[in-house]
């Protein structure tokens, strides 16, 4: 997989991909959703792949909002904290388990704080007849919290192993829903890392 995409006038963008299960279809739907945002041309492309890090679910008792720089993450997570550092915007590849997000992208959030504030955040979603669209609720009002902002039109895919073929959606509508969702995105890429640049984001 081409992990970076260099486009140095435009901000960075992170393609997360959430899930770490035996299987999943993450790397598939992400994979996809990069060439997407290459080919729009806005963004510097990274696509981070939570099952290259190590993430715990056992967390420090200082949060990562008091803590800053001295929080003190395991050695195996560097590469995963300075991908969500360096990135201006956000698009989070989830599928739905039981009607929420996967444990392993709660436990990557967890470990940051303001790796993720006052940047903007978009879903892909998969899964069964609901695409992904539960676990994209809950992690909206989880990113709200960390005040990140979170993107209105994302994408959702239902019944994602049959609704696929070589490595693509069959919807043709798919190219132009991830167009607007990129339009938007770099809108607020651009406007949120103007803004952090000319003042800090008060917390």
């Amino acid at each position: 997989m081409d992990n970076t995409r260099s486009n140095s006038s435009g901000p960075r963008l992170a393609v997360l991909i959430g899930s770490v299960r035996e299987g999943r279809f993450g790397p598939v739907a992400a994979e996809w959703f990069a060439q997407q945002a290459r080919a729009h041309g806005s963004f510097e492309v990274e696509v981070v792949d939570l099952a290259d890090h190590d993430v715990p679910t056992e967390l420090p008792a200082v949060s990562p909002k008091y803590a800053g720089d001295d929080y003190p993450r395991p050695a195996g997570m560097a590469g995963l904290t300075a991908a969500l550092e360096r990135a201006d915007a956000f698009a989070v590849v989830t599928p739905e388990y039981n009607h929420s997000y996967p444990a392993s992208l709660k436990a990557a959030v967890d470990w940051h704080f303001t790796q993720w504030t006052a940047k903007p955040v978009a879903f892909v979603s998969y899964g069964g007849a609901a695409g992904g669209r539960h676990a994209v609720l809950h992690l909206e009002n989880v990113l709200t919290e960390l005040h990140a902002v979170t993107i209105r039109d994302g994408l959702a895919f239902p019944d994602c192993f049959t609704g696929w073929q070589d490595g693509a959606p069959l919807d043709a509508r798919a190219a132009g829903r991830a167009k607007t969702l990129l339009d938007q995105l770099t809108w607020w890429a651009h406007a949120l890392r103007s803004a952090r640049a000319a003042s800090p984001y008060p917390v």
